[in-house]
């Protein structure tokens, strides 16, 4: 008589997908683990949108910057505009793929954040934003710190 084929997962298995299933669910949220770094929360990723698309329109004191955004004094704005100009190339908005390679990581009392920024010419660039937040009684600060080549 034919046995029906039964499935059976491995423990490998059980540990690949809950490993996958925790780097989802740190995507989600920020995690405060100062012992590696970890993607870019998907809460924060529509601010970060917002401040690289102000650079892409060449407003490096991000003007129209949502309200969780510090303001950019003019000694950053000014470093952001020449380090971006003296790279020479056009920044784009940041793809889909901006978040692959994105980082952050807890430091006591705020996260340190790389997002790697995008040129028309070459996709991913050298170029990266530097960035921290911070959590408030209304949610989380964003502090731009700078541009460059690391």
């Amino acid at each position: 008589m034919n046995q029906p084929h039964k499935q059976c997962i491995t423990r490998h298995e059980v540990s690949s997908i809950q490993l996958l299933s925790e780097k989802m669910e740190a995507e989600d949220q920020p995690r405060k683990d100062g012992e590696m770094e970890r993607p870019i929360p998907t809460v924060w990723r529509p601010i970060f949108r917002q401040i690289v698309q102000s650079f892409v329109t060449h407003d490096y004191y991000v003007k129209s910057r949502p309200h969780e955004v510090s303001p950019i004094d003019a000694a950053t704005a000014k470093q952001i505009r020449e380090y971006i100009d003296d790279y020479g190339e056009k920044l784009i908005e940041l793809p889909e793929g901006a978040w692959e390679s994105s980082v952050c990581i807890w430091m006591e009392d705020h996260w340190d954040v790389l997002i790697d920024l995008w040129s028309e010419a070459e996709g991913r660039s050298d170029l990266v934003l530097s960035a921290t937040v911070s959590e408030s009684s209304e949610g989380y600060i964003f502090n731009v710190y700078m541009v460059y080549v690391p």
